[in-house]
């Protein structure tokens, strides 16, 4: 086994994770020190991420002058930098010339680019990255006692041999001894449950605060064992949540008659944009899980344009999900997924590999739980393809499982389903589970098996044998992490974590054809022996299979035949 530490290095936030060899799964370790929102509110609740921002600092007093000389280094001695929230709150208002507020862009492209300034001299991405890893690594050993020497790091697909040197230098910097990377696609699969003993196509939809990338990747065990997959194709664009923010705060200050812009000459307007564009992420995030959100910072009225406030138009705006969608379908953003999506589908076409030979979607990165963003994939490529419910820790959770060597090699059901019936007196719906998240398969036919009675809800002779199947999400399932689900109608709900929803989310996935089997003759209401037997089991392909039998007239009504289909 490895050491389980793992790290995903990304644009906007940085994840650490390590693996629990007691409850044999990955833990996000939390550095209350450097990460966003340490035990407070967050409605994404993702307050474990590190922003990965650096402000630098002049190391202060002899030893920790000495500890940036490259021989001395990886004794950390003094501190060479503020980084994550640390960072954020010095540059809270004002950016200061010593504040990065991301490197990696910069890292993968050019290492000597000048991010920030120290003093008078130019500081490059390299050194941003060194100074990064030098104090997260001082943060890991003063959260947990434990000093960092074996890591996994993830790395981009299209990441270039030189960005994966910079970033080993950086660590090796910091005292971190041995290093691997594995490919952001290969940590999202394993960090998704993937099983990974036969070849599979797989859709990567990275959509952060940055950037929107999709690639079609090919994945096997061999390549995995390796990190690395097979990149079919790929498409990106420069837009995120970041970009997002700002399309808001325009609106935003539209609708309440603010001209203020991002490239304002003067401090006042460009300090008050910052304000709305946090104060606009907030409402964004808010109205993910309910219907509207008040956007309650506004800037002074003497900074409103002067019909507005010859009006007294009032300054409060009530923000609906709605609202949100509308104007990201104005700005371009779903026909821009659309397009990203069809144009490495169609690339990979022309390699043979058609949208029908995709096995899974992957979606990682807080954007893709925007308003509609989901529900476009789910319909394009169905329920039981899309695997969304951990954005934010997939990759990290599949990068520390491979720190651990820990990679399994079979697929399991990840949700409960269960079929629906209702009680006699009082009609209330009844959910009986027939496969338990963590199945692993195929399955036995018959792996749940029992004799059952019609309802004849109706008071009338029953023709049609019908069992509604629904995919069941519980809080109760897994009390240790939050994770994210929508429901039939596509509203987004979080089971578990802080101020998650309590009560189980219901998606039905066979209402339009529940029927199981026709009675002949049809069942009595006043009969209330068991009429049917039926068995269901999990195939190799995650169908559902139901074998019915007739036991009044032992007729075998259907033999393994698929009903839906699992994920």
């Amino acid at each position: 086994m490895g050491n389980g530490w793992a790290i995903d290095l990304g644009t906007t936030n940085t994840s650490v994770a390590r693996w629990d060899p007691e409850a044999e799964r990955p833990r996000l370790v939390e550095l209350p020190d450097i990460c966003r929102v340490p035990g407070g509110e967050d409605h994404l609740e993702a307050p474990r991420l590190v922003p990965s921002a650096v402000h630098l600092l002049e190391p202060e007093g002899f030893k920790a002058r000495l500890g940036t000389w490259r021989l001395f280094r990886g004794r950390l001695w003094g501190r060479h930098g503020l980084i994550g929230r640390q960072a954020l709150e010095k540059n809270d208002g004002e950016p200061k010339a010593a504040y990065a507020p991301t490197f990696k862009g910069a890292l993968s492209r050019s290492p000597l680019t000048p991010l920030a300034r120290l003093g008078r001299k130019q500081i490059s991405a390299r050194e941003v990255a060194r100074v990064f890893a030098r104090e997260l690594v001082v943060a890991i050993r003063d959260a947990t006692g434990e000093r960092l020497r074996e890591l996994v790091v993830t790395a981009p697909v299209d990441a270039y041999e030189f960005y994966r040197a910079e970033v080993q230098r950086a660590f090796h910097s910091a005292g971190v001894r041995h290093i691997r990377f594995l490919d952001e696609p290969v940590a999202a699969a394993v960090g998704y449950g993937l099983g990974l003993a036969s070849r599979r196509h797989v859709l990567v939809i990275d959509f952060g605060a940055g950037t929107l990338d999709v690639a079609l990747v090919a994945l096997n065990a061999a390549g995995v064992s390796e990190g690395r997959c097979e990149v079919l194709a790929k498409a990106g664009r420069a837009i995120g949540g970041n970009v997002v923010d700002r399309w808001l705060v325009d609106e935003f200050c539209g609708r309440l008659d603010y001209p203020l812009r991002e490239d304002a000459e003067d401090e006042a307007t460009r300090f008050w944009y910052r304000l709305m564009v946090d104060e606009a992420r907030r409402v964004k995030e808010a109205v993910f899980f309910k219907k509207s959100e008040a956007f309650y910072l506004t800037p002074p009225e003497e900074m409103r344009a002067f019909e507005a406030r010859i009006r007294g138009d009032a300054r409060l705006l009530e923000v609906t999900q709605d609202d949100i969608g509308e104007i990201l379908a104005a700005r371009g953003l779903y026909a821009t997924l659309d397009e990203v999506v069809s144009q490495v589908l169609a690339a990979a076409a022309r390699h043979g590999v058609g949208e029908d030979a995709l096995d899974d979607v992957l979606m990682v990165g807080g954007s893709t739980l925007l308003p509609r963003v989901y529900g476009r994939m789910e319909e394009r490529f169905g329920r039981d393809r899309v695997r969304a419910w951990q954005p934010f820790e997939a990759v990290a959770y599949g990068a520390c499982a491979f720190a651990a060597d820990a990679v399994s090699q079979a697929d399991f059901i990840v949700h409960d389903y269960a079929f629906v019936t209702y009680d006699a007196q009082t009609h209330a719906p009844e959910y009986t589970i027939i496969v338990p998240r963590g199945t692993r398969f195929p399955t036995r036919p018959d792996l749940w098996q029992r004799k059952l009675v019609p309802t004849c809800s109706l008071g009338q002779p029953e023709h049609y044998f019908k069992l509604v199947i629904s995919e069941i999400g519980d809080a109760a399932a897994d009390p240790v992490d939050r994770r994210f689900t929508w429901d039939g109608a596509g509203q987004l709900h979080k089971l578990g974590g802080q101020g998650g929803d309590d009560a189980r989310v219901i998606v039905p996935l066979n209402e339009a054809n529940p029927t199981l089997g026709y009675l002949d003759p049809p069942h009595s209401p006043r009969d209330k022996k068991p009429r049917l037997e039926i068995g269901f089991g999990v195939n190799a392909e995650r169908w559902l299979v139901a074998t019915v039998v007739d036991l009044a007239t032992r007729k075998q009504l259907m033999r393994e035949e698929p009903v839906v289909r699992l994920l």
